[in-house]
């Protein structure tokens, strides 16, 4: 054979398709050829998300009271209540107790209930049924019938063309849940519970709230009025939010209430009881405060005069 034959054999061999059989071992989507092992596929790991960090618990500052607060069984009506006839000053601040009695359930009050309203004379205790609350006599026999008004927060009585009201002050339907149970008790019991966060490191301190401008500016001191009572108490509003009653208060309702925290919100003022149920007052027009709903005798908040 020639040399030019030589190489142009040379060339066509080089130029000429291979075909490789994926039998020997040869994987033809990748062109590798029989001898070499095959080699694992990749797949890639799933990247892990990322953990969000957690979220601090949004702690309100004052919780939210129900609007509703009215007993619903015979166990949640025991407690403090203000009778009054609806445009006069005469009222009666009462205590209906839990204890039977030989008319119904015992109810205690002062002997100026009978100068200030006259038929209590005649009342020696106190039944519920029916979302009703009953003064009744020695005999049982009904002397005033209170229903629930629409506002679902005070009762109403008619009795001769008069229209009485009874607004629970401090009553068993308006304690939170475990009110009794002492705060040390509830302490230990938490403290002897095993937690399996016990290595964890305590939570942050959270920091203060900063004072409310609106709430500053209405921050003072404020006198109660009753129609024609004025001045019967003196409260002192703190611009962070809490209430004191001032020496000499008069006002029994006011005493029985015990104001601890009050919040303006929405031109509404709201005061909160010791016990965790609420006042709510409106402007009145005339720079005082009203309280809303307005049911028996008239409660205004005035900003004392220094």
């Amino acid at each position: 054979m020639t040399f030019v034959s030589r190489a142009a054999l040379a060339a066509a061999l080089a130029l000429a398709p291979v075909t490789v059989s994926a039998q020997d071992g040869a994987n033809p989507a990748l062109g590798f050829s029989q001898g070499l092992p095959p080699q694992p596929e990749f797949t890639p790991a799933p990247s892990a998300a990322p953990t969000p960090a957690p979220q601090p618990a949004l702690t309100p500052a004052m919780p939210a009271f129900p609007e509703d607060t009215l007993p619903t069984k015979v166990s949640e009506v025991p407690g403090t209540w203000d009778l009054s006839r609806d445009g006069t000053n005469r009222r009666c601040v009462m205590t209906l107790l839990r204890d039977r009695g030989t008319a119904g359930q015992k109810v205690n009050f002062p002997a100026g209930c009978r100068r200030a309203l006259p038929f209590m004379g005649n009342v020696a205790g106190w039944l519920y049924s029916e979302d009703a609350v009953r003064l009744v006599d020695a005999n049982v026999r009904p002397v005033l019938l209170f229903k629930r008004r629409a506002d679902r927060r005070s009762y109403a009585a008619t009795e001769n063309g008069e229209t009485y009201s009874l607004v629970p002050l401090d009553i068993a339907a308006m304690r939170p849940p475990g009110a009794e149970t002492p705060q040390a008790e509830t302490a230990a019991v938490v403290a002897a519970a095993p937690s399996p966060m016990t290595m964890a490191a305590p939570p942050a301190a959270e920091p203060a709230l900063a004072p409310i401008p609106v709430l500053s500016q209405q921050a003072g001191t404020y006198r109660v009025d009753r129609l024609r009572q004025q001045g019967t108490c003196r409260l002192g509003l703190a611009a962070d939010g809490t209430v004191r009653l001032l020496p000499g208060c008069r006002d029994e309702g006011m005493e029985v209430f015990n104001p601890v925290s009050w919040r303006f919100a929405d031109g509404r003022m709201t005061m909160v009881a010791k016990r965790g149920h609420s006042i709510d007052f409106v402007p009145n027009g005339d720079g005082g405060w009203r309280r809303d709903p307005e049911t028996g005798v008239t409660l205004v908040l005035r900003r004392a005069t220094p």
